[in-house]
């Protein structure tokens, strides 16, 4: 009995994680299905009812997963908020926080040169533009995953709840983020496409990132607007 128990163990945890697995495809089925009628209809033109059976589940399945009707629009910007969040959490000993929240970032501006990825960013930014429910929405959860990385951040600190420099980092480095998917929407909306957007974006947020990792020491002073003014003119 006793040999059995570790193998009873580890059936358990496989099986655990099947099961996490299937959650997290079937979250994603459903807002991809989301996406893709919120692209060719329009925010407001599509009922959940008509999002479950695209994605071939019941509406009670949906709601499970995503509350309201604008969590289903956000849904790929939600995984991407966890995604920075699990990459913080999970990073290398050693390694900054800095550097690890920054790395998925990067990495993800590579899509951009690609042609559907810029089309589906162009299509959700017009709905977004025209909806001050999706703008408020966007801002919310914004708000809450900058709250959960601060919180995050404290713990691992040995922080309470709150700490300041806790909170201040946290709002630094989703700052930086969320500035660089402001300034990417609003490229793809005017008409920017392929590897330049792709470089302008990176440049943009390594001195975005870069400057987080300066400090705010010298940011304003006469010789650091002069050294940044050299700097975009080289680019």
């Amino acid at each position: 009995m006793a040999k059995a128990i570790p193998v009873i163990l580890e059936l358990v945890a496989v099986e655990a994680g099947l099961r996490e697995r299937k959650k997290q495809q079937t979250r994603e089925l459903i807002a991809e299905a989301a996406r893709r009628l919120f692209a060719d209809r329009g925010f407001d033109m599509v009922t959940v009812a008509e999002v479950a059976r695209a994605a071939n589940v019941s509406e009670v399945t949906v709601f499970n997963y995503f509350p309201t009707k604008e969590d289903l629009f956000y849904g790929g910007m939600r995984f991407f908020e966890e995604k920075l969040l699990d990459a913080v959490r999970e990073r290398a000993r050693g390694e900054s926080v800095l550097d690890a929240f920054r790395r998925p970032v990067l990495d993800g501006l590579k899509r951009l040169a690609a042609d559907e990825p810029a089309q589906v960013i162009a299509a959700a930014g017009n709905l977004i533009s025209a909806s001050p429910a999706l703008e408020a929405h966007e801002r919310e959860i914004v708000a809450r995953y900058t709250r959960l990385l601060a919180d995050q951040l404290a713990e691992e600190a040995g922080a309470k709840p709150g700490d300041v420099e806790a909170v201040a980092v946290a709002g630094a480095l989703m700052g930086v983020q969320r500035a660089l998917v402001v300034y990417v929407r609003s490229s793809i909306l005017a008409g920017r496409r392929g590897p330049k957007l792709v470089a302008d974006a990176r440049s943009q947020a390594v001195r975005g990132f870069g400057r987080l990792e300066k400090g705010l020491s010298d940011y304003g002073s006469e010789r650091q607007v002069h050294r940044a003014a050299k700097t975009r003119g080289g680019s």
